[in-house]
């Protein structure tokens, strides 16, 4: 009877894994029209199992998308895919399930599926990603190393895209320092490109991982890349830029950062180089702080004063209000945070949150920063 048990709950977790990847694979089906799918249908194995007269009846759902729904391509599909997963122990975190990133939960157009090799922990307590041009310079090279080295100690996972330039090297600095590195692949886990850094995906693996939501038969499309920046941005607390021209995939990168409300940074270049152009914009438009150090992002993020804030926050908590005490705890989550935020992940209306930060300002346990930005005191 254990046995039979286990064979129909190993078999329902199979079924479960390839209808959640067979959802992806719907023809003009992306993540938000998606997770509204799976609302409206009550599941994911319902959304091809309820009927077409039901599915007709929810909001967006047009004659072409329900015919791709009812077709079993998708499902054909997710079969292969699941083959290639169990084969080579690729782990798969679908939007609902507990480990799927918890950053990313925040980002409306986050991955319903995404696919995972590695060990690190993808909801570390300290996440940056750091991004740059593909043809770096020595001096980008040397500051990306440099700051990782002195993010050590704060004991920071390093999330990039492992490209040419800044990316790979901001993976092979976190290596030697013995710190965990995710690189998120604009692929299939079953390519790596460019293929020059597999030596350094494969050690990866053993110390961080490699991620994607793309199948591992998705090949190497240029589209995919800008797409895949979006994921770097919502893993982490926040971007830095290291080099970046005029245009390309990191101030992308850096652009969407901050349209989810995260943390931006940039280092700055001298104005006659080519590789610093963007940085210099981000900065001068106020996209980005300036960083010349690691200890500048680590006065940023408020890391240092956590365990002082966390003493100084239970010694008053008695004095605050309910929610003023949900303010505070947004605030140790997210430093230098931006009221629209606050009032956004409070639930708590726009001109009552105002109030609530300028009486916490008076108590001395907030400051307020430039551009309606506030962060612990």
């Amino acid at each position: 009877m254990y046995e039979l048990f286990n064979i129909n709950l190993k078999f329902y977790y199979t079924m479960s894994i390839l209808h959640k990847i067979a959802l992806t694979q719907i023809p003009n089906l992306g993540p938000i029209s998606g997770k509204r799918l799976v609302a409206y249908c009550g599941g994911v194995e319902e959304v091809f199992t309820v009927s077409s007269e039901k599915l007709k009846k929810i909001p967006g759902v047009s004659f072409s998308l329900l015919k791709n729904v009812k077709s079993k391509s998708s499902l054909k599909k997710a079969e292969k895919e699941l083959d290639f997963i169990e084969k080579n122990k690729i782990k798969t975190m679908f939007f609902l399930d507990k480990n799927y990133p918890k950053r990313l939960l925040h980002c409306d157009d986050a991955p319903l599926i995404l696919y995972y090799n590695g060990n690190a922990d993808l909801n570390a307590k300290r996440v940056i990603s750091i991004v740059g041009t593909r043809k770096s310079t020595d001096y980008g090279e040397k500051i990306t190393e440099k700051i990782v080295e002195e993010l050590k100690a704060y004991n920071v996972m390093i999330v990039s895209g492992l490209a040419y330039g800044i990316d790979v090297c901001a993976h092979r600095a976190a290596l030697k320092n013995k710190m965990q590195t995710v690189a998120v692949l604009g692929h299939g886990l079953q390519t790596i490109y460019p293929s020059t850094n597999r030596a350094t995906a494969n050690k990866m693996i053993e110390n961080g991982g490699l991620l994607s939501e793309f199948m591992s038969s998705d090949g190497i499309y240029r589209a995919n890349f800008p797409k895949r920046n979006r994921i770097i941005a919502g893993l982490s607390d926040a971007t830095l830029v290291v080099e970046a021209a005029v245009k390309g995939g990191a101030l992308i990168t850096a652009n969407i950062a901050d349209s989810y409300n995260r943390d931006v940074f940039a280092i700055p270049g001298k104005i006659t180089d080519k590789s610093s152009v963007g940085c210099n914009n981000l900065i001068r438009t106020n996209k980005a702080a300036m960083i010349t150090s690691a200890k500048d992002i680590v006065y940023l993020m408020g890391w240092e004063k956590e365990n002082a804030v966390n003493y100084k926050q239970s010694s008053l908590a008695i004095d605050l209000s309910d929610e003023q005490k949900k303010i505070m705890e947004l605030l140790k989550k997210k430093n230098n945070a931006r009221i629209d935020w606050l009032a956004n992940y409070s639930g708590i209306k726009m001109n009552t949150v105002t109030t609530l930060l300028l009486d916490l300002e008076f108590k001395g346990m907030i400051k307020t920063l430039p551009g309606k930005v506030y962060c612990l005191a």
